[in-house]
């Protein structure tokens, strides 16, 4: 479909912070025209939106795709069907794989698996450290010319400030992204929930907080000793909002997510040992989650994404302290969101920065945003359609989601990638 035209939409620019009733026209795969009644020529293909919302498509930073050593948890294929379902356009995806993307062999590898099976776009994080190990540095400048677009170990922290300072400083002169989990690891080893009067009455292993500030203050640290380009992956706790805040202000080129599950869920949640609602770092109390939402609404937490992790049955239905850390969230990440919205957290053009055009921007791509010239990749939702969320409808090939059974509002009516259809809501 090279020629489209969404007549009605409820348009939602992130970019211009706003959102209104009009068309969108896209040519070759690129949008060419916005604006009021627009004329629908010979060989274009119409979309009535009858007022639904037309936002740009989620890129989605953090997600986990089992290919090649763990496919029986998630597949290329089962992930673009996943996303194209829940709106994602862009997965940019953890170099955490076994074997770890650490090679340009690797990466290319599955860059190219990618662009057989995915509906949806993908670009790949590489490992900061050989095998995540934090001994040995990659050759981060062989694996950007590969293709990767940041480089991170994940949950595996470098604890070791020489070798880190040193990938920090060699980034910082390829100008690459480095992203950071910011989790001390010493405090956050054997860790089930976060520490406090529910873990206690549980008798659960918890992290104190702290663990978090800590990790950060230390990243921040070594980020301002060698100018890098960083992104902390996650940041949870309230505690640790002010050094995120003073780092900003001190001109330190940074920039923070969270998850979609820190947004919507509090460690109350957990109640009788659920184990889907185990991840991490784990869910944290009913004030934490009150000043995250605040801090994306105010542009201090910059992006927000699914940090989508799937994990087989037989890693979850075990004792709380033992099942595997992770949920699935490709598809929930929008109707989830959309409980910000209903709430009067924020507004849908804040949402869409955070889910979109920050993401977007930050690793210099050109998708996130309605403007003239950009990629149409685009979503076509509905915020107030109510459904009881399935976990075994879902698309992806694990369902540990800790929305199953929930009531949810917000569903994906259509997803186009370049202009294509990707997926389509039976109507």
């Amino acid at each position: 479909m090279s020629n489209l035209l969404f007549q009605n939409a409820r348009l939602i620019d992130p970019e211009a912070k706003a959102e209104r009733i009009g068309d969108l026209r896209v040519i070759g795969g690129e949008i060419t025209e916005i604006g009021a009644s627009l004329s629908a020529p010979a060989k274009t293909h119409v979309v009535e939106c009858r007022g639904k919302c037309l936002a740009p498509g989620i890129v989605d930073i953090g997600v986990k795709i089992g290919e090649p050593g763990e496919r029986h948890k998630e597949s290329f294929r089962t992930a673009g069907r996943a996303a194209a379902a829940g709106g994602v356009t862009t997965i940019i995806m953890r170099a955490d794989t076994k074997p770890t993307i650490d090679t340009p062999e690797t990466l290319a590898f599955v860059l190219s698996r990618a662009r057989e099976e995915s509906r949806v776009r993908v670009h790949a994080m590489a490992a900061l450290t050989k095998g995540r190990m934090g001994r040995e540095m990659t050759e981060i400048g062989f694996l950007q010319d590969a293709g990767a677009v940041a480089f991170s170990d994940g949950d595996a922290v470098c604890v070791n400030p020489k070798v880190f300072s040193r990938c920090l400083s060699y980034a910082a002169a390829l100008d690459a992204l480095v992203i950071g989990h910011v989790q001390d690891p010493g405090l956050s080893a054997g860790a089930a929930v976060t520490s406090g009067p529910f873990a206690t009455k549980q008798g659960l292993a918890g992290v104190s907080f702290m663990a978090e500030r800590m990790g950060l203050e230390r990243d921040l640290a070594l980020v301002e000793m060698t100018h890098a380009r960083y992104h902390a992956d996650q940041i949870t706790t309230a505690a640790a909002l002010p050094a995120l805040a003073r780092a900003k202000a001190a001109g330190l080129d940074v920039s923070a997510g969270i998850s979609i599950h820190h947004l919507t869920l509090n460690e109350l949640d957990i109640g009788d040992y659920r184990s889907f609602f185990k991840v991490k770092p784990p869910l944290r109390s009913e004030d934490d989650r009150i000043a995250v939402v605040e801090a994306v609404a105010c542009g201090l937490i910059d992006i927000i994404s699914s940090m989508h992790t799937p994990q087989d049955e037989e890693s979850k239905r075990l004792p709380f302290e033992e099942a595997a850390s992770g949920a699935v969230a490709l598809e929930t990440l929008l109707p989830a969101a959309m409980r910000l919205i209903h709430s009067g957290a924020m507004d849908l053009p804040t949402l869409f920065g955070a889910l979109s055009l920050n993401p977007a921007r930050r690793l210099g791509l050109r998708a996130g945003r309605l403007s003239l010239g950009a990629p149409a990749d685009l979503v076509l939702f509905d915020p107030d359609a109510p459904f009881v969320l399935d976990r075994f409808s879902l698309l992806s090939k694990s369902k540990n989601t800790p929305f199953d059974g929930a009531r949810m509002q917000g569903r994906v009516l259509a997803t186009f990638v370049g202009g294509d259809v990707v997926f389509e809501r039976a109507r």
